[in-house]
Formats: C-alpha cells, sequence, structure tokens
C-alpha cells in the first residue's frame, strides 16, 4: 500500500513540475527572446487614425485643420507619436481653467490658434518610417528632427525587466522634447503604451494617456 502511494506521488509531482515549466518557458526563462512584433495594419497612417473610434478623435480634429499634415500621413514615410483623447483633454481642461480665472473665454481645438496647434502638433511626427529596432543599439537615444519645422526630439528605447529577466520584457519608448538643451533634466519627456504599429507608410507609437498634449507649452501658446 505504501510503494502504491509512494508511486502515485511522484507522477503527481512529475505532472505538477511539467505543468509549471511548461508555464515558464516563455516568461521565466532567462534565454527566451523577448521581442516586440511589429503589428501591422493594411492601410495609410491616416486610415489608422480613423480606425480606432474614441481613441484618437481629437487628434483626427486638430489634423483636419492642417490638409498638409494629412496628406503627410497618408503618403510620406514618417514616424508618429499618436497622442490619445486623454492627452488633449487634461491640456484643455487645465488651459481654460487658467483662462477662467484670468476672466478669458474659454479656447477650444477648433477655435485655438492655428500657428501654435501646428507648432505643437509636428513635434509628434518625426520624418522617416523607423521601428524601435532602429533605437535599441543606441543606449543613450537618438535625436531625429520633425516634418515641417525640423525641430530635434529625442528618442530612447527602454526594455522592462521580465519575471527577474533585467532588460528582458517589452521595449517601450521615451519621447522627450529637449528644448533645445543637453541636459536631461530640462526635458519633457513621455512614454509609450504601444509601439510599432506598421501601416503602409508609416510606423506609429501610442502615447501613454497620462501625457500633456504639447509638452507643458499648451496652455503658455494658447492663452495669449
Amino acid at each position: 500500500m505504501k510503494k502504491k502511494l509512494f508511486k502515485h506521488s511522484l507522477l503527481l509531482l512529475a505532472a505538477v513540475m511539467g505543468i509549471y515549466l511548461s508555464a515558464c518557458k516563455k516568461s521565466d526563462s532567462p534565454y527566451y527572446d523577448y521581442t516586440n512584433t511589429v503589428q501591422t495594419f493594411k492601410g495609410s497612417a491616416m486610415d489608422y487614425l480613423k480606425s480606432k473610434p474614441n481613441t484618437f478623435d481629437s487628434l483626427l480634429l486638430v489634423l483636419d485643420r492642417f490638409p498638409f499634415l494629412k496628406d503627410s500621413l497618408t503618403n510620406q514615410q514618417v514616424t508618429l507619436f499618436a497622442p490619445v483623447n486623454e492627452n488633449f483633454v487634461a491640456s484643455v481642461k487645465y488651459l481654460n481653467q487658467t483662462r477662467k480665472a484670468e476672466g478669458k473665454p474659454p479656447v477650444y481645438l477648433k477655435t485655438g490658434d492655428p500657428d501654435e496647434l501646428l507648432y505643437m502638433l509636428t513635434k509628434y511626427i518625426i520624418r522617416g518610417n523607423k521601428t524601435t529596432y532602429d533605437y535599441a543599439d543606441n543606449v543613450d537615444g537618438i535625436t531625429l528632427n520633425t516634418i515641417g519645422f525640423n525641430y530635434p526630439m529625442h528618442i530612447k528605447a527602454v526594455k522592462s525587466n521580465a519575471s527577474g529577466f533585467v532588460g528582458g520584457g517589452a521595449t517601450t519608448l521615451e519621447y522627450s522634447d529637449m528644448y533645445g538643451s543637453t541636459i536631461q533634466l530640462n526635458w519633457v519627456t513621455t512614454n509609450t503604451n504601444a509601439v510599432n504599429i506598421k501601416t503602409n507608410n508609416a510606423t506609429i507609437n501610442i502615447l501613454t494617456p497620462l501625457h500633456n498634449f504639447g509638452f507643458d507649452e499648451f496652455t503658455y501658446r494658447l492663452d495669449q
């Protein structure tokens, strides 16, 4: 009887270990090849934005004011760091709280100064079609210019940790407005929630909802 119980216990332990090793294979092994799979979308960058209702409505509203930018996102090779609706809501709310305190009427995306909006919007569109793999080999990140104003923005790939494997997780991007400074403390940086969405003409990286559109300049530029 004891032999049967011992044999049964060994079989049960083997089964449990098999399940454990199978579950750990993709996340706990330091030899697992963590990669960011490039997502593909059949259409242009503009088509992708339009295909995501309740996510990019504010961005599309601003883009409607600048047909040449819509053309760039349809036909040119670019990289878009796409702000979501929450990024605009926070910025507009704070702007109008400030204007109300000053006794001024509210300003919205449809009525904001077009030159100032254009200047801020182009910061999110980089020349050239690039994925995270183009930044991965540079530990300090790289500086690339925006369309329109050739404004320098800094991009750095950061690998998160996974199951105790340092640098073994998914890659995110830190996207920074350097404000012409080489001192990182002077930069305003945001992060991505999703990367490497590949369209016919562009790569789209989606920003975290915590980012305020305009890199802290929205109120300053539109409260004129």
